[in-house]
């Protein structure tokens, strides 16, 4: 068997295992809460890949995954784990909503996205390129400073927002001018009809492309890959670590920023407090099951996102805790062979 072969085996193994024990353990749950497993998970497929609305809405919360995965999968890379992407998130989102809400309302459309994508990416960057750099120049470990920056996001945002740009009696910015918004495709699609997905949709094979290129293809990528190897070998070999360490958790950042895209632009038209809901988390549970291959994140969003849509259509069956249960499932399983993968790794 070729080592390409292998590798990419040894990559689909630890997501195969992991739906298969989380099929196993909610069999068991569902049974303990007194309802028919064959039942319960035809509700689940039937009320998210059965029709065109539960397609809509998985495809919907899949599209913040894939980019909140990017946010862990990029800094994992460089040897960094980013625990931020959650602040990230709200940055950019922020950044986005803000943005959109001053443009000229005759602003061309193709000019006004592209401005808000460009605000929530950069505000994303920078809130993300702080714990890289104080891990490059003073050595401070990028997931303690990287989970307090989540709060210090969210609170400004709060502040900024209360204080500063809420409309009367809410908690968000002012909505965003037309030509900045994004078009929802249940205006092309009528078995779309209902759901949030947008043409942020689109964005996402783009990103992941180019990420793949960048990752695999690059002097950048190479030395991203050469620190997360060994930052004491790159760096005696030439590499500037710190430099690499900082555009290695920006790029995460600008990443979990673009998440404002989708929800600001292509579905709520504001920034909204305390919209993000744990997406920024819920992307190290993406990456962990890709194993931070930016393909793999792709279908590991899928099946997050049909999860959680489908938490909803058994909810009148069995409590919905029970998908919370079958996610932590697949995590921990992921992790544990992710964890395993690398101890073989190291030995050969």
């Amino acid at each position: 068997m070729s080592p390409k072969l292998a590798s990419l085996l040894d990559r689909l193994i630890a997501p195969a295992l992991a739906l298969a024990l989380a099929m196993a353990i909610g069999h068991v749950l569902i049974l303990v809460a007194g309802a028919s497993p064959p039942e319960v998970f035809g509700a689940l497929l039937a009320g998210t890949w059965g029709n065109g609305y539960g397609i809509a809405q998985v495809l919907f919360k899949a599209t913040p995954l894939v980019f909140t995965g990017l946010a862990v999968a990029i800094p994992y890379r460089a040897g960094l784990f980013n625990i931020g992407a959650e602040g990230q998130v709200v940055a950019g989102a922020l950044a986005a909503g803000f943005v959109g809400s001053h443009l000229p309302t005759a602003a061309p459309a193709l000019v006004a996205v592209t401005t808000c994508v460009i605000a929530a990416f950069m505000a994303g960057a920078l809130w993300g390129a702080l714990p890289g750099w104080l891990r490059g120049r003073f050595g401070a470990h990028e997931v303690i400073t990287s989970i307090m920056l989540n709060f210090i996001a969210m609170a400004l945002a709060n502040w900024v927002v209360a204080d500063f740009l809420a409309q009367p009696q809410t908690l968000h910015t002012a909505a965003i001018v037309d030509g900045a918004r994004l078009t929802r495709l249940g205006s092309w699609l009528p078995a779309f009809r209902g759901s949030a997905v947008n043409t942020a949709l689109f964005l996402v094979p783009v990103v992941v492309a180019g990420t793949a290129w960048l990752l695999n293809r690059t002097a950048t990528g190479h030395q991203l890959r050469s620190v997360g190897l060994g930052a004491r070998v790159a760096e005696a070999s030439g590499v500037p670590v710190a430099r690499v360490q900082t555009l290695a958790m920006a790029l995460g950042g600008g990443m979990a920023g673009m998440v404002g895209v989708n929800f600001v632009q292509g579905y709520k038209g504001y920034f909204e407090d305390g919209f993000s809901g744990g997406v920024g988390f819920m992307g190290i549970a993406v990456a962990m099951l890709a194993r931070a291959e930016p393909w793999l994140l792709i279908p590991a969003a899928l099946l997050f996102a049909t999860l959680s849509q489908g938490g909803l259509a058994i909810n009148a069956l069995v409590p919905k805790e029970i998908v919370d249960v079958l996610v932590a499932v697949v995590l921990v399983v992921a992790a544990a062979a992710g964890a395993r993968s690398a101890r073989r790794e190291e030995g050969s």
